[in-house]
């Protein structure tokens, strides 16, 4: 009797609770009921984003994406265009100026390009002005004001003359003042549009520039066209030195403004050359060579140009 009630029993709450799964299936598949507007409500559309505006402020320029090789043309997937608060002047401002030019040297991503991107030309060529020559000087840690020089110094060329037959004593004097450095060893510093000669792309490099500067041995000069002779003669005549200028002088500065006052203090330093007045290139020069010691012969003295002899009467 017990058993049967029990069965009983299982089978009642089995058949409920079938009825009661089936109930919440039911009720889990009724659509949603639609949300009720007040009545005073007013439908309204979405506000659409508004559309961006151009800032007058900004200028287009042409940058490169990616590194472009010398003598390969430039295709629409190497360049777009940045909007610059400033643009760097000379800068292209629409891609049609750039796609199918041809470089003549390498270019780097994130170089904003101009006319001088596609002209010829090395990037030392490129620091100096047309009245000016970019000439090399052989130095060590001494001349090389102890591995301290950096390019856009500005540094007085010297000269120490030892004594000989034909300097009665030695003498030091300033050769040259106030010539621009364009480089120590493999660093460069800026062109003439204000762009590095030589991006440094990691920091890495950046690390290495330090003691290649301080272990250069030679340093490049932007000598006047009308003083290399007077250089070439120093560099050979006896020990050279660089004395650097002080920044205050703001010659650096001054350069990139056009000014130019390299012949007054030219003119004092021809006033104060000691026992080598062949640096000064004034007059017909003393003897035939630097150094000369031969001794004169008797009779008459004939000066044809830069040739000297001698005739006996």
């Amino acid at each position: 009797m017990n058993s049967r009630v029990t069965m009983g029993l299982a089978g009642f709450f089995l058949v409920g609770a079938i009825i009661a799964g089936y109930w919440g299936l039911t009720l889990s598949r009724q659509p949603a009921p639609d949300p009720v507007t007040p009545p005073n409500a007013v439908a309204t559309a979405p506000v659409p984003a508004p559309a961006p505006v151009d800032d007058p402020t900004r200028q287009p320029v042409v940058v490169l994406l990616r590194d472009v090789a010398p003598f390969v043309q430039i295709t629409a997937a190497d360049v777009t265009l940045e909007k610059l608060r400033t643009a760097p002047a000379g800068s292209l401002t629409r891609l049609d100026q750039a796609i199918g030019r041809t470089p003549w040297r390498a270019l780097t991503a994130g170089t904003w390009l101009n006319a001088e991107s596609f002209e010829a030309g090395s990037a030392l060529s490129r620091m100096i002005r047309p009245d000016e020559r970019a000439l090399a000087v052989a130095v060590d840690e001494v001349i090389n004001a102890g591995g301290q020089l950096s390019p856009g110094d500005y540094v007085d060329v010297m000269l120490f003359l030892r004594a000989d037959a034909n300097n009665v004593q030695p003498s030091a004097q300033v050769v040259i003042p106030a010539l621009r450095v364009l480089g120590v060893g493999e660093q460069l510093g800026l062109t003439n549009d204000g762009r590095p000669a030589k991006p440094v792309r990691s920091n890495e490099e950046q690390l290495k520039q330090d003691p290649q500067r301080t272990n250069a041995r030679s340093v490049v000069l932007a000598v006047p066209e009308s003083l290399l002779s007077r250089l070439m003669l120093a560099t050979q005549a006896g020990v050279l030195r660089l004395a650097v200028r002080s920044a205050e002088e703001k010659r650096l500065a001054q350069y990139w403004a056009g000014e130019n006052d390299s012949n007054a203090h030219l003119a004092r330093a021809d006033r104060d050359l000691v026992q080598f007045s062949q640096l000064a290139l004034v007059g017909p020069p003393k003897a035939l060579t630097l150094g000369s010691t031969a001794p004169r012969k008797s009779g008459v003295e004939v000066i044809r140009g830069n040739q000297i002899s001698q005739q006996t009467p």
